[in-house]
């Protein structure tokens, strides 16, 4: 009995792959039913999900130019309906996702560290929703950038499935892009990565930030280009400095532990 609640506890923070594909799967399933009971919770407001994501369509008429979803199979509403409750689930649940996450990986942190894990957690959850807000507020701009190119007179007869698939990828994108940064520190905790490590890919990941925030911001606006890539990469040059300061002290913790073991070598 002792030595199951040893193993449990874990002091000294290592498991066997077959406790960690155990505690895979049961963070998987918690994720799961926070999903799933999100999904149920979407499912009363799919009505007027539609129509708020549907608003930047409907209606659209510039220079003789008009737009309308039109669904061309008998079970595309039900499929929509299902995928819409889903992301609704998603969203709704990121605390309890997020943390399971969190909670797989926080094992492998000292106990000194946890205190920091947990912050990030809390930082994660307000990250993935204002990606997701930030998303919907440059959807109307994408779509009269694109409906922009149709010839003068033509209509745009949209299948709810290509739309909303765009939809929800943009948004998914938006908000997982603002979480990655919390990733990255975690990871850096974890010791897989160096600060420097991270501050050497700085060149690439502005260049990203630029293409997505091009893309999410089309027509040439650098203003909302701008306003897109600011936060991303503030975030991101946040990452890098907690990184560097997590690595300067784990530097002289490992420090201070050398000095000890030579004292008691000499003693």
């Amino acid at each position: 009995m002792a030595t199951s609640k040893k193993r449990r506890r874990d002091p000294e923070r290592t498991m066997a792959l077959k406790e960690h594909l155990r505690e895979l799967r049961n963070r998987l399933i918690k994720a799961a039913i926070g999903i799933l009971l999100g999904a149920i919770a979407g499912f009363f407001l799919y009505d007027w999900l539609f129509r708020l994501l549907a608003e930047p369509i409907v209606g659209y008429e510039v220079e003789g130019r008009l737009a309308e979803i039109a669904f061309n199979t008998v079970g595309g509403p039900l499929d929509l309906m299902i995928r819409l409750s889903l992301f609704v689930g998603v969203v709704i649940s990121s605390p309890v996702w997020l943390y399971q996450i969190w909670a797989f990986i926080m094992p492998g942190l000292k106990k000194t560290e946890k205190r920091y894990a947990i912050g990030f957690i809390a930082a994660s959850v307000p990250l993935f929703l204002g990606g997701i807000v930030g998303a919907y507020s440059v959807l109307p701009q994408a779509i009269n950038f694109f409906f922009a190119l149709n010839p003068e007179g033509t209509s745009n007869l949209i299948n709810p499935d290509v739309y909303f698939t765009f939809v929800l990828h943009l948004f998914l994108a938006f908000g997982l892009a603002m979480v990655i940064p919390v990733v990255l520190v975690g990871i850096n905790m974890m010791g897989l990565v160096t600060g420097k490590q991270v501050l050497k890919a700085w060149r690439g990941v502005v260049m990203l930030i630029a293409v997505v925030s091009a893309l999410a911001a089309p027509g040439g606006d650098a203003v909302s280009m701008f306003f897109i890539a600011l936060p991303l990469t503030v975030l991101f040059g946040i990452a890098i400095l907690l990184c560097m300061l997590n690595d300067r002290r784990r530097s002289k913790r490992e420090a201070a532990r050398e000095t000890e073991i030579d004292e008691l070598l000499l003693d």
